[in-house]
């Protein structure tokens, strides 16, 4: 019903840049810069507690795991047996042995038993992949409900001091990336490390002096991409920043893209385009370029390694000492140990950043909540309006004071208009009013209950919003009244909107009740967002409104609407309004005059103007500056 939401500061997804992915396997190429966390070991334990719950099925997907690699890796020795038997066969059947021939029964079986493995590694790596998809979006639905209901326990001042964008970012984004790391990272981590050691072991088996030849080319490899690596992370770390700038370039030029035109500054929009542009080219070439030498130089020293493990396998082969089917199988293994070394240094910088995301969630999880409800928390059931300020001090910074010993008292039906300048303290106190923020000293009472006593729900019940800056969501006409009152009737939301004099220009629409508003409603007037608003409120039928003048940006037409349809919606409720010109707000029968935080003044439209005082003179002020722009049009 009431507050308003923000159009911008919304955080959308961080850019892709070249390199970036998001399938198996995936992650920042090496050199990218990797955001890491401050306390990895501790979140890694929190994370890890998400994970607890889940303890069988991560068991059972680490057994399926290493079934799967298993099969997999003693696949390409069993191959080699057979070539073995075909090589034999052969080499007797050329000598001209009587009766020696291949032995096509011994090797049909060896392949069909190869099918078996491979059936059964494929099996259980679905079981695999079906279990761990299952775990990982259990644990993110249990991390995504905390945040959610984190939120909802958040006090105003958490998002008033924070940016929407950064808040949707730790809440979306991140969590979407522990999500990813869960089910492809975590899993591949595992077969890899599997892998690798299941590679080296049955490598040992054929040969322990080729599997020597073929580690030594490993020191190699890590100087060479660490090399690599660290001058090429230099360029991605530009590349990432030149394309912020280039994305905040263009959303700016977007949005304000009437006013450049109107001050006819595309060519000076569109030469920083390019210049940024120009840079971005130049650092996405550079860390593209050195980043992808990586590749070659490892296929080129896997090749060496390819080399010696064949010249030594030979010599090894004519010596007897090993079979040649042994070498076919010991280069398959050889061919497959790059692999999953690559896969693990990448996996490695994905949990990272991983982690560095659960980092900003669990921040998020540990703000300071909202003050719990009372122990005996008491309901309003049916409220009759009156409200009263009893030596209420607030300060935004403990040595900075804005409210001090503010009195206020406010009988059921009566208009209470707010006046004063801005940063007065205005909202401040509509903000105290509602809970949002908590009073320092003193207490604020409706019909005579504290409110720190009342469940922060039913409290707000009473009340309801017209703001000047208009709330609707997507939705329809329909939804957008109803979002007042649970459950309302077809009948009660009309009966409300031609209360608020909107039941005209919404049968006006091509769809009606059931037009689709946009994100921005921005497909109906300013005008007529506001008189659906007053509709919402209408329906909601609140004991205590809470209005800021909502006719500042409507043409005069629209603007009498406005007023005759809050006229309605104030009659017999306790109203307080916010005003900013004070011509609308003679009729109110108690005006508070606010400076500084302080009610200076107070009394009716008369009293006041009677006084000579600060509302005198603001009043005074705003007559004479509009009479001079009468007499100026």
């Amino acid at each position: 019903m009431g507050a308003s939401r923000s159009r911008g500061g919304s955080n959308p997804r961080p850019p892709v840049g070249p390199g970036s992915g998001s399938g198996p396997g995936s992650g920042p190429p090496m050199g990218m810069p990797v955001q890491k966390a401050k306390d990895f070991k501790g979140t890694l334990r929190r994370l890890s507690a998400y994970l607890l719950p889940h303890r069988i099925p991560l068991l059972s997907m680490l057994v399926t795991a290493m079934l799967s690699t298993l099969f997999n890796i003693v696949s390409p020795k069993i191959l080699g047996t057979a070539t073995t038997k075909l090589f034999e066969g052969l080499m007797l059947k050329l000598r001209g042995v009587p009766g020696a021939g291949i032995d096509f029964t011994y090797i049909s079986q060896i392949l069909l038993l190869l099918a078996g493995l491979y059936g059964l590694s494929a099996l259980f790596g679905y079981l695999q992949q079906y279990i761990m998809a299952g775990v990982a979006q259990k644990t993110v639905f249990a991390l995504r409900q905390d945040v959610n209901e984190k939120l909802s326990r958040l006090p105003l001042q958490y998002f008033d001091s924070n940016a929407y964008g950064e808040t949707l970012s730790r809440a979306v984004n991140d969590v979407d990336n522990i999500s990813n790391t869960l089910s492809q990272s975590l899993t591949q981590l595992i077969t890899s490390v599997v892998t690798i050691l299941g590679i080296i072991i049955m490598m040992l088996t054929i040969s322990p002096l080729m599997t020597l030849m073929l580690l030594l080319t490993l020191p190699l490899s890590v100087f060479v991409v660490k090399g690599i690596a660290t001058r090429s992370q230099t360029h991605f770390m530009n590349q990432q920043k030149t394309l912020g700038e280039l994305n905040g370039h263009i959303e700016e030029m977007y949005t304000g893209h009437p006013i450049v035109k109107a001050y006819g500054q595309e060519p000076q929009a569109l030469g920083k385009f390019n210049e940024i542009n120009e840079k971005l080219f130049d650092a996405g070439w550079r860390a593209q370029f050195i980043s992808g030498i990586i590749m070659p130089l490892m296929m080129f020293i896997n090749n060496i390694g390819y080399v010696l493990v064949c010249v030594v396998g030979g010599i090894l082969v004519t010596r007897g000492s090993i079979q040649i089917g042994d070498v076919q199988a010991f280069i398959q293994y050889a061919r497959q140990f790059s692999q999953p070394i690559t896969q693990t240094a990448n996996i490695a910088n994905v949990i990272q950043s991983t982690i560095a995301s659960a980092e900003r969630v669990f921040e998020l999880l540990d703000e300071t909540e909202e003050i719990p409800e009372a122990a005996e928390a008491e309901r309003i059931t049916q409220p009759e309006g009156k409200v009263s300020f009893e030596k209420v001090k607030f300060s935004y910074k403990k040595d900075q004071p804005l409210i001090e010993d503010m009195d206020i008292d406010v009988q059921p039906g009566q208009t209470v208009a707010i006046v004063g300048p801005t940063g007065a303290g205005k909202t401040t106190l509509i903000n105290l009013l509602m809970r949002f923020y908590e009073v320092d000293d003193g207490r604020i009472t409706v019909d005579g209950v504290d409110i720190r006593r009342l469940v922060r729900g039913n409290l707000r019940s009473l009340f309801g919003m017209v703001l000047q800056d208009t709330w609707l969501f997507n939705g329809t006409i329909r939804e957008n009244i109803a979002y007042g009152r649970e459950g309302a009737t077809e009948e009660a939301i009309i009966q409300a909107a031609q209360a608020a004099n909107a039941d005209h220009f919404i049968r006006t629409l091509p769809e009606g009740y059931d037009t689709i508003l946009n994100e921005e409603a921005s497909n109906i007037s300013q005008g007529q967002k506001q008189l659906l608003t007053i509709a919402r409120a209408l329906l909601a039928d609140p004991a205590i409104l809470i209005l800021d003048e909502a006719t500042s940006s409507v043409d005069t037409r629209t603007e009498v609407l406005i007023q005759k349809a809050m006229g309605r919606l104030m009659k017999g409720r306790t109203s307080f309004v916010i005003a900013h010109r004070l011509s609308t707000i003679r009729d109110a029968d108690l005006i508070l005059v606010m400076n500084q935080g302080r009610v200076i003044e107070k009394g009716d439209h008369g009293q006041l103007l009677a006084k000579g005082g600060f509302y005198a003179d603001l009043y005074n002020s705003q007559f004479a500056t509009r009479s001079a722009q009468q007499k100026a049009g």
